[in-house]
């Protein structure tokens, strides 16, 4: 297997290639995903697990459009190409690409990942992908730490704070 190319932002054609490229030197192929807006401990927690489930590591990351229709108004506080630097940086993370839909459904089918990864708010059973990674004979792995860690827990702690904490 050839080191890790850690930490590159790429579109969907030079995902493809990368990947194409690890799996004939032998690598597996992890797939994470999510929104990543105001990076924490917990998403770190997760990609660190998300990475030690295969030889690569793709994280896809919502774009703002997909971002503000999961989570509602004010939604991202960071841009899509921000929130991708950031995940970008974690030396456990090999690519990122940013992607439109809600799901990783045209990815998971796309890229075909060994592995498919959630954090632990889900369950093998209520990973709305799993029939997806199923068919193509992939497998769910849920991984990181309990699901103390959210992006609005801490959004909301920063408002509570004095003004000149801020």
């Amino acid at each position: 297997m050839t080191a890790p190319r850690a930490g590159r932002v790429v579109d969907d054609a030079e995902l493809d290639r990368l990947v194409a490229d690890d799996r004939r030197a032998g690598c597996r192929i992890a797939l994470a995903n999510g929104c990543f807006d105001v990076l924490h401990v917990g998403h770190v927690r997760y990609l660190e697990g998300a990475s030690r489930e295969a030889d690569r590591l793709v994280v896809a990351v919502n774009d703002d459009d997909s971002v503000r229709a999961l989570k509602g108004a004010g939604r991202p506080v960071l841009s899509g190409g921000a929130r991708a630097a950031l995940v970008a940086a974690l030396r456990c993370v090999d690519y990122v690409v940013v992607f439109p839909e809600r799901t990783v459904e045209r990815l998971l089918l796309r890229l075909k990942p060994d592995v498919h990864c959630k954090g632990t708010d889900y369950t093998a059973e209520t990973v709305p992908e799993r029939d997806v990674v199923k068919s193509y004979g992939g497998r769910v792995a849920i991984v990181g730490d309990p699901k103390d860690h959210s992006t609005r827990g801490l959004l909301e702690q920063i408002g509570r704070r004095p003004p000149e904490l801020r």
